[in-house]
């Protein structure tokens, strides 16, 4: 990415939150915190009303608003695509709601762009597996973001699958996460006093009670990173090279997949695994075109294993 585009995409991410580290500027672009400010004080001299608190970040000051941002045609097929994801894994409220922003979406790309959606429109499907033929979260999916984002105390019937019994709770929700076929809400509950994971298939009816909760939760990510730790689970960071990273989309989930960020050229992705040695089995597909950043077992792991593919190979050689 030359500097004008990636000024420009600064631009962009700076009116995408209310306030955006230096750090994280860096991290996206793969650039150095002394070309992030370089690159923040062109915006500045550009006129951007830009403020600054060391420590915190950089924000962009309120009413200001950058003129009507045009797509790329990567950019909208990469929308269409997600189009298709949010039809086939979400509820029908979420499906309604993406379809009518993509409509906006839609009315301000340029002829060619319109055109290019319409062409290849019937050239993208998401299929389910077999073993998810059917997403029913029953419009649930809405209602615990608004609740999410509210603060609010949701009230729900859910099914208990260990109990087989039909319960009223009420829950103070942290997130939500996809997995494995299914969504699931983390959520402090009132009832039992802990927090909580609820499958949202097996939400039987749901409301937003209006009362606000002022406990102070875990981030999401914080969660299951304790609950990692609880389960003796082991936290595994790689990069792979963005060549091979198609190929993993759908492996990556059967491993432990937490979360993954763009670094340079590279994919780093995050895994929550109960087996360094299965984990380094399955990175050996891939490892000609990946590293290990952490822990340092599953390098010794996969160490391990290269060595006795090797020492076999040459065992077989020498016999014939």
């Amino acid at each position: 990415m030359n500097r004008i585009d990636r000024v420009s995409a600064i631009l962009i991410q700076l009116q995408s939150r209310r306030v955006v580290k230096a750090s994280d500027i860096a991290e996206r672009f793969g650039i150095s915190l002394r070309t992030v400010y370089r690159d923040v004080k062109t915006l500045e001299e550009a006129g951007i009303p830009i403020i600054g608190e060391a420590g915190v970040g950089y924000s962009i000051v309120d009413g200001y608003r950058l003129p009507p941002v045009m797509f790329t045609k990567e950019e909208a097929t990469a929308f269409l695509t997600a189009e298709k994801f949010v039809e086939k894994l979400t509820d029908a409220s979420t499906t309604e709601h993406h379809k009518s922003a993509m409509y906006k979406i839609r009315a301000i790309l340029k002829t060619a762009e319109k055109n290019l959606l319409e062409d290849i429109d019937s050239s993208i499907e998401v299929l389910r597996s077999r073993g998810q033929l059917k997403v029913d979260n029953k419009d649930h999916i809405q209602t615990l973001l608004n609740s999410i984002a509210q603060k609010s105390v949701l009230h729900m019937n859910y099914f208990a699958i260990h109990s087989q019994e039909h319960t009223i709770r009420d829950v103070e929700p942290i997130g939500i996460f996809y997995k494995a076929g299914y969504w699931h809400l983390i959520a402090y509950c009132q009832l039992r006093n802990a927090y909580r994971d609820f499958r949202v298939d097996r939400i039987n009816r749901i409301e937003c009670s209006g009362r606000a909760f002022t406990s102070k939760h875990p981030t999401l990510k914080a969660y299951i990173a304790q609950t990692a730790k609880e389960q003796e689970l082991d936290m595994v960071i790689i990069r792979v090279d963005k060549a091979i990273y198609r190929h993993l989309e759908y492996q990556k989930y059967y491993s432990g997949f937490v979360s993954e960020k763009t670094v340079g050229g590279q994919i780093e992705m995050t895994f929550l695994t109960t087996s360094i040695e299965g984990f380094a089995r399955w990175f050996m597909m891939f490892g000609d075109q990946a590293e290990i950043i952490s822990p340092d077992s599953l390098k010794e792991q996969v160490g391990n294993i290269a060595a006795a593919i090797a020492q076999k190979n040459l065992q077989l050689t020498n016999s014939y």
